[in-house]
């Protein structure tokens, strides 16, 4: 419950910081500029997510023929989960990962690196694609989508701002106060986009929490899913997935390696062992 509600303030402060940015650029027709601009990008997202997000991976459907073992695992869940059975891709790469995508459950696709199936047993499998529907359940693939895209919005509103101060003096008259304005400007254009990637990020690593915790419930083995989680976090260190930061939200473990002390912030996921600790109240040792 605390995940929902946590989404649901940050998705609130995100739409409030790209309001103030249209209301700060233009008045109340730039506020209406910037719900125009974050409904046309929401809708190319929402109908055009999945398909990017596949293309972007190179993930490659594959036939029950090729891989029975995955079709049999993934039609299990779904009827447990009590959703559609979702489209079945692979990635191929030896890095060990997996993720959801699409507009809903009628729509959603699932996509599974050949590094996972490799080093996971069953079980593990199980858990990883769990918390996959877990996201297609839970919706968190449209919830990402919005977020990403008001949060692309609220950077372009704040580049066009430094703009328009810059070439047109918007809202200018002497030049003191056409450089006060170009500063101000300037500065927002580096927080806004800042604020709102922060945002992001923690609206992501929150529906990895609850994406664990539906998945866990699916299962009804946390194990599953705990070992898996520590197995992906041990290879991807010796075989590490390099994806568009874009897309590495929708992976089940981080792709991205970021420095120590902005980890935390900066991150798509919560750390592995935290996950692991959620589900099943201890860390492997």
């Amino acid at each position: 419950m605390w995940n929902n509600l946590k989404t649901t303030i940050l998705l609130a402060a995100l739409t409030g910081l790209l309001l103030v940015i249209g209301q700060t650029w233009g008045g109340q027709r730039g506020m209406e500029l910037a719900l125009i601009l974050a409904a046309v990008m929401n809708l190319g997202s929402y109908f055009f997510s999945d398909k990017i997000a596949l293309a972007t991976s190179g993930a490659q459907p594959i036939a029950r023929e090729e891989n029975p073992r995955i079709y049999q695992i993934v039609e299990r869940l779904a009827a447990k989960a009590n959703v559609p059975v979702p489209k079945i891709y692979i990635i191929p790469t030896d890095s060990p990962n997996a993720f959801a995508t699409g507009r809903n459950p009628g729509h959603a696709s699932v996509a599974v690196t050949r590094g996972i199936m490799e080093i996971c047993d069953d079980e593990e499998i199980e858990g990883v694609l769990a918390h996959e529907l877990g996201h297609v359940r839970n919706r968190d693939i449209l919830i990402s989508a919005i977020v990403a895209t008001v949060a692309g919005a609220i950077t372009m509103l704040a580049h066009m701002m430094y703009y328009a101060e810059m070439f047109t003096g918007f809202g200018g008259g002497r030049d003191d106060d056409r450089r006060g304005g170009a500063l101000s400007a300037l500065a927002m254009m580096i927080v806004a986009p800042l604020a709102a990637t922060l945002i992001q990020l923690a609206i992501s690593r929150s529906r990895e929490y609850k994406a664990d915790e539906t998945g866990a419930q699916i299962t009804g083995n946390p194990m599953g899913l705990a070992r898996a989680l520590d197995k992906i976090d041990k290879w991807s260190k010796r075989v590490p997935m390099v994806v568009s930061p874009s897309m590495a939200h929708l992976y089940c473990a981080q792709t991205l390696t970021t420095g120590e002390v902005f980890s935390s912030l900066f991150s798509t996921h919560p750390p592995i062992q935290k996950r692991i600790e959620r589900l099943i109240g201890r860390d492997f040792v």
